[in-house]
């Protein structure tokens, strides 16, 4: 007994031999202990044990018994029985009846699900409220710069960004001009961006900072219409209403003479400047309008990283033409001035980078919710580094703004709740 029991596995490791004896002696171990009278080539003395043989051996028909398996099948019977001198414990079954495979495959599905780290759930808010501080701080950075006009530090914002772009392009490998059939759309994507960009920065400049940056804010409720005019979008009454709560913020903070007298307080220089700085605000908020539906337009089949290049591109070429032509060209100075126009656009590409990977982790609305914060950030830097107090028109007409973008933003983010 002790010998058939140390010979066995010699008998099961070995192709030629049938490996039936191997699960003969051990399934049938207490038939054997009690006297069965097994031979060493797995045959009984009475020829009792055949159905049994024949049953065990439709168990092993993986490639042990057949004299006629092909090299594939040999192969794989080596590595079984590699596996088998190693120690390692071997299950030889039909695949039908098989559960130990999906067993094991859902231990590695759970062990991949435990692996995988879970999404904060509020890292998509936190890139927009980062986005909205970067945004605030260049406005903040372009109020403090003196003896520039808005057009040289647009150029010299543009002309950085293409520096920081291009080899972000050549690691993307998405080349330098995009697709043939959206170029178009990133020349206008580049010429009305930069636009605004360069209106914001006037206006920033010729009126208190908390004003233009009211009024450039309110480029969502213009978007919602411009989308319905130029890409069918629908277009409901709540929009209406909205709009004509923007235009009436923009009215408090512009406070016309014909309205509001001639005496006007809160205002930085002459009425003129003034007016020529919410003008600017208001067409630059339009532009950044159109921009966000040229880009809506476009879709995701544009690289993010191209769209910034051809904004930068086109808007140095923009803004070298214009400042040639007025005769604004300076050097900064020396020192804090260069610096700061170097942060500025350093800040532009960090804010715009981050907005974008807002709104790829979280919803458009929670994003623009939170860029409401820009608003705030604006009041606070006002009162802070220019020590100006709001009035009580400006507090008015932003207070309509942000009423009104939040508004858009939440019916929006209600609305496509529904629908998923």
């Amino acid at each position: 007994m002790g010998d058939c029991n140390h010979c066995a596995p010699e008998r099961a490791l070995s192709i030629e031999d049938d490996v039936t004896v191997v699960f003969h002696k051990v399934d049938s171990h207490d038939k054997n202990s009690s006297g069965g009278g097994y031979e060493r080539g797995g045959r009984s003395a009475d020829g009792g044990t055949a159905e049994e043989r024949i049953h065990l051996r439709s168990h092993a028909s993986l490639g042990y018994d057949d004299e006629n398996d092909d090299d594939a099948e040999k192969e794989e019977a080596r590595k079984r029985e590699n596996s088998l001198e190693g120690g390692e414990k071997e299950t030889l079954c039909l695949p039908a009846f098989c559960v130990r495979g999906k067993h094991a495959s859902r231990e590695e599905s759970a062990r991949e699900g435990t692996e995988k780290p879970p999404r904060c759930p509020g890292l998509g808010l936190f890139y927009a409220f980062l986005s909205t501080v970067f945004f605030s701080i260049i406005s903040l950075l372009v109020k403090t710069i003196q003896g520039i006009h808005a057009i040289e530090i647009s150029a010299i914002r543009c002309f950085f960004q293409m520096l920081f772009v291009a080899p972000l392009l050549i690691y993307h490998k998405t080349g330098f001009l995009g697709p043939r059939d959206k170029r178009i759309y990133l020349v206008l994507r580049g010429f009305i961006g930069s636009n605004a960009m360069i209106l914001l920065f006037y206006a920033v400049q010729q009126m208190p900072l908390a004003d233009a940056t009211v009024i450039m804010f309110s480029n969502p409720v213009f978007t919602s219409l411009l989308a319905w005019i130029f890409l069918k979008e629908k277009c409901t009454l709540w929009d209406c209403l909205f709009t004509v709560f923007t235009i009436a913020g923009v009215i408090l903070i512009a406070r016309p003479p014909f309205l509001f007298g001639e005496r006007l307080r809160g205002i930085e220089g002459n009425y003129a400047s003034h007016i020529k700085g919410t003008i600017a605000a208001f067409a630059g908020a339009i532009g950044a309008a159109f921009t966000f539906v040229v880009l809506r337009k476009m879709g995701k089949s544009v690289h993010y990283y191209l769209s910034v290049w051809y904004y930068a591109v086109i808007g140095l070429i923009e803004c070298l033409i214009t400042v040639s032509v007025l005769g604004e060209w300076k050097l900064p100075f020396c020192g804090r001035d260069r610096w700061m126009l170097m942060l500025i656009a350093v800040l532009g590409i960090a804010g715009q980078t981050f907005l974008t990977k807002a709104l790829q982790i979280e919803k458009a609305g929670p994003v623009a919710l939170m860029r409401t914060v820009d608003v705030v950030l604006a009041f606070i830097f006002q009162f802070i580094f220019f020590n100006r107090a709001p009035t009580l028109w400006s507090l008015g007409g932003a207070l309509c703004i942000v009423v009104s973008t939040s508004g858009i933003a939440l019916r929006k983010w209600y609305t496509n709740s529904r629908k998923s």
